[in-house]
């Protein structure tokens, strides 16, 4: 974990709160059901596997804000950031939030029984990659420069 203790004011200027739009998808496929319902299939096994991906979603989020926490920088996108983290799952996802977020999204669809709520992650995480990553991965190069795009070099944006 790298750190740099340079506050700034702006941040990744990033404007609304990213798992709004998970949310958003969520329940406009939630609502897209009762229009043209698309069900996946009401089976136990269904079920069991979004439960899991909802739980492993959780599991990624917990780990990632204490990730945050340790290296005493904000979660927040719209807070200036003082550190680049590498470690824990950002070792493994420069956005394990964001996935960990898609995956909720289809483990929720899963438990619904609804594919529009399954297939809702794909807009959403267009949504978050062109509005919210984009400024993020704009401000972090602007601001840690070299060391961000050696960070980049070695770690996928999802997965």
């Amino acid at each position: 974990m790298n750190t740099n203790i340079d506050q700034d004011e702006k941040g990744a200027n990033v404007k609304f709160p990213p798992p709004l739009v998970f949310i958003g998808a969520i329940l406009l496929g939630y609502a897209m059901d009762y229009v043209f319902p698309l069900k996946i299939g009401d089976t136990i096994v269904i079920m069991i596997a979004g439960l899991m991906m909802v739980l492993i979603a959780l599991i990624v989020i917990v780990l990632a804000i204490l990730t945050f926490r340790r290296a005493n920088t904000s979660v927040e996108p719209w807070r200036p950031t003082s550190a680049i983290i590498t470690d824990g799952v950002f070792g493994i996802s420069r956005n394990p939030i964001y996935l960990a977020f898609c995956w909720a999204t289809i483990g929720i669809g899963l438990i619904l029984n609804s594919w529009w709520v399954v297939l809702g992650f794909i807009p959403a995480a267009a949504l978050i990659t062109a509005f919210v990553i984009a400024r993020e991965e704009a401000y972090l190069e602007d601001k840690f420069a070299e060391e961000y795009r050696r960070y980049q070099s070695r770690v996928r944006r999802w997965l």
